[in-house]
């Protein structure tokens, strides 16, 4: 059962960038894998993506040319929430940006670096995974799982008003998803929805007001768990919503947007993995798409391990 283990726990903590920097169109395979109580995690993670906005691919830009490199420093701890599996994290992202757009027919160069905005989430399981500490958990066998979590979006990141591009949002957003995976032997599969809520930015390009609607998601992933370990994933997700308004004005840009892509995990030794993903915007009804890829370095240690 060692291999079961890494493989299941391997995920839980890496999951926790996998959407670096775009968080509202994150890509996550294993988001949901339940892991041993008490077991920490602390991520290092890398991302560039090129193209639109990743950080905010609402933004109402045209002809987009930007480049984002991102480095995230993140924890995460399972949790035993009244006797089932759950985890909590934290992520802070710094980030460098600089390229070129339009917004109102006018370009617009940006270069900045700084700090992004962090974000909290608390996920729980509902069905499939009670809480086990370490020798429990190597007699568990994971089969049909549902699970919930709730991420919030906090405005602490870099922010100029006179600026139309920034790292940071001024705003909040809060994200509810519900996910369910079901194993077959080695293969898993996994689908989620989520939707992320915005508040106002009452200081946007120079004291002017920008709100955005919901903006639904629904993801896909196929996995496959090779021996000793490593395991392998396709991604798929679809978001749709979002529109935004300046001023109670229409930026006219609803969301409809498919993004695929493809994720590796691989332990290293008992205690590090890591973890690349790649993805790519397939169709973008807003035409703010991008290409991302990315690399995370796990260090997992307590509730056994």
């Amino acid at each position: 059962m060692g291999r079961g283990i890494r493989t299941i726990a391997l995920a839980t903590g890496c999951a926790v960038l996998h959407g670096l920097p775009a968080q509202a169109q994150s890509i996550e395979p294993r988001a949901y894998s339940p892991g041993p109580v008490g077991v920490n995690f602390l991520i290092l993670g890398l991302s560039d993506s090129d193209g639109g906005l990743s950080i905010d691919p609402s933004l109402p830009v045209t002809n987009a040319r930007l480049k984002v490199r991102s480095v995230a420093l993140a924890y995460a701890r399972t949790l035993d929430f009244w006797g089932t599996s759950g985890k909590v994290d934290v992520v802070l992202p710094y980030s460098r940006l600089s390229g070129s757009a339009r917004f109102d027919g006018a370009p617009v160069d940006r270069r900045v670096d700084g700090l992004g905005d962090p974000t909290m989430r608390v996920s729980v399981f509902l069905h499939g995974a009670p809480a086990l500490d370490m020798a429990a958990f190597r007699q568990y066998r994971q089969d049909f799982l549902v699970a919930a979590s709730v991420q919030v979006a906090i405005p602490a990141g870099q922010y100029d008003s006179r600026r139309l591009i920034n790292l940071g949002a001024n705003r909040w957003s809060v994200k509810p998803e519900i996910g369910m995976s079901k194993t077959w032997g080695r293969w898993i599969t996994e689908f989620s929805a989520a939707a992320t809520f915005y508040g106002d930015n009452d200081d946007f390009n120079g004291g002017r007001t920008r709100s955005q609607d919901t903006l639904y998601a629904a993801q896909a992933h196929l996995v496959h768990a090779l021996p000793s370990g490593p395991w392998i994933a396709a991604d798929a997700t679809y978001f749709t919503g979002g529109t935004t308004r300046i001023d109670s004005i229409s930026d006219r840009n609803l969301q409809r947007n498919w993004r695929v892509g493809l994720t590796g995990a691989l332990p290293v030794t008992r205690h590090f993995s890591i973890k690349a993903n790649a993805s790519t915007g397939v169709s973008a009804r807003t035409g703010n798409n991008f290409d991302l890829i990315g690399l995370a370095l796990q260090y997992r240690w307590g509730g056994g391990f």
